[in-house]
């Protein structure tokens, strides 16, 4: 792998890890559409140093969430030890730190099974375009799912989210271990469909997956050491700064734009890229 091409992939990666657009799908796509075949090729081995070099990109992007939202998650990780030592849930930051629980465990246990061998087994340019297709029609049903629900019913505060509502986010998230759904996407229609707005799921979707996230990357942190990772960590140290650097601006971004906005550009944008790679690698 080269510097400019660790360049690249951290940039991009940076982004659409935030963007409800898939980075997974476009780690993979990317490399093909480029001709990058030594990437392409070790996408697909067991022992691959473009997964070694994700995992960087990775504890970068976690990083750059853990930077944005470190005052909130001072009063979250307060509140969770408080409601250990009293054994009561009574603001609102002691209860988003158990709804962060919730909906960490179903995507935490199926991420630890099965995440290495579906992300072998999907991570191919024509899987990825389909699959980034189908992010697309999540987006785009979850918005017209959720104007409906508003003639009907207000929206609701994060607060106001039951357990088993963060739990049912937290399934949601299981679909992006499929390269091409996005993990943002994907939380984010869950909690509108829940009633929640655009910035309350949006910042729940973020959120939730800072621990994920770095969950992941620590837990790969040894192919990363070992042997995948021989020869490319210098590149892994100049793609994960651009990665943290992009993943840092793309929130600051975002938790902005859904104030006011929704996911609809987000869909038409993976429905027309997910098409045109499809009718690429078909």
């Amino acid at each position: 792998m080269t510097f400019i091409q660790a360049i690249i992939i951290g940039l991009i990666q940076g982004v659409t890890e935030l963007f409800p657009i898939s980075s997974l799908g476009h780690s993979v796509l990317l490399p093909a559409l480029f001709g990058w075949n030594n990437i392409v090729r070790s996408q697909t081995s067991q022992e691959s140093f473009y997964l070694a070099f994700l995992v960087g990109l990775h504890c970068a992007t976690a990083l750059a969430l853990l930077i944005f939202y470190r005052q909130k998650w001072m009063a979250i990780i307060k509140g969770f030890f408080k409601t250990l030592k009293t054994r009561k849930v009574n603001t609102s930051d002691e209860r988003l730190a158990w709804l962060l629980v919730t909906a960490t465990i179903p995507a935490g246990i199926i991420g630890l099974l099965f995440e290495h061998s579906l992300r072998v087994l999907f991570a191919k340019p024509l899987a990825a375009a389909i699959f980034l297709t189908i992010n697309g029609l999540i987006l785009f049903i979850g918005e017209q799912y959720r104007k409906r629900a508003l003639k009907n019913t207000p929206k609701r505060s994060l607060s106001r989210l039951e357990y088993r509502e963060a739990g049912v986010v937290g399934v949601a998230q299981i679909l992006a271990l499929f390269a091409g759904i996005s993990r943002s996407g994907i939380t984010m229609v869950a909690g509108l469909v829940r009633g929640l707005d655009h910035e309350d799921a949006a910042n729940f979707s973020f959120l939730l997956a800072t621990p994920i996230i770095l969950a992941a990357g620590i837990y790969k942190l040894p192919d990363l050491l070992g042997s995948d990772g021989a020869g490319i960590r210098g590149q892994v140290l100049i793609g994960s700064i651009v990665a943290g650097i992009a993943a840092y601006f793309s929130v600051k971004f975002l938790t902005k734009y859904f104030e006011t906005k929704t996911l609809m550009p987000f869909a038409i944008y993976c429905l027309v890229v997910g098409g045109l790679m499809i009718v690429r690698f078909a």
